[in-house]
């Protein structure tokens, strides 16, 4: 299967990487839902309620319910350490999913791995 950061990185159209330092507030829970992200580089905390809740690293995408029409985001996620991220948006997803259908499994895979362990915490 491929790597879902990877593909995302190859797949964006933007020159650059979205940069973050550590601490940076990548975008907060609430917050319209518009990109799915993807690790380059770094560690990125995942709070719910301002409780870290998982700390993920490179290699990893989060913020995928934005690709299924999640209105707001449900965490927040906040640079661990300085980070580099790959992004889509709806579209982008979309046209992946049709080159690649195994990026829509791995995303897939990720989004409820991460459902599962938030609803175990609870």
């Amino acid at each position: 299967m491929t790597n879902p950061a990877l593909t995302v990185s190859i797949l964006q159209k933007q020159s650059q990487p979205k940069t973050f330092s550590a601490g940076q507030t990548i975008f907060k829970e609430g917050d319209p839902a518009d990109l799915m992200y993807g690790i380059l580089s770094g560690e990125v905390d995942l709070l719910v309620n301002g409780k870290i809740v998982e700390t993920i690293e490179t290699g990893a995408v989060f913020g995928t319910g934005a690709l299924v029409e999640v209105k707001d985001r449900t965490y927040s996620a906040i640079a661990k350490t300085d980070c580099e991220l790959a992004y889509l948006n709806r579209q982008r997803f979309l046209f992946a999913v049709q080159e690649m259908p195994m990026f829509a499994l791995e995303v897939m895979k990720s989004y409820s791995e991460r459902i599962s362990r938030l609803a175990q915490m609870v």
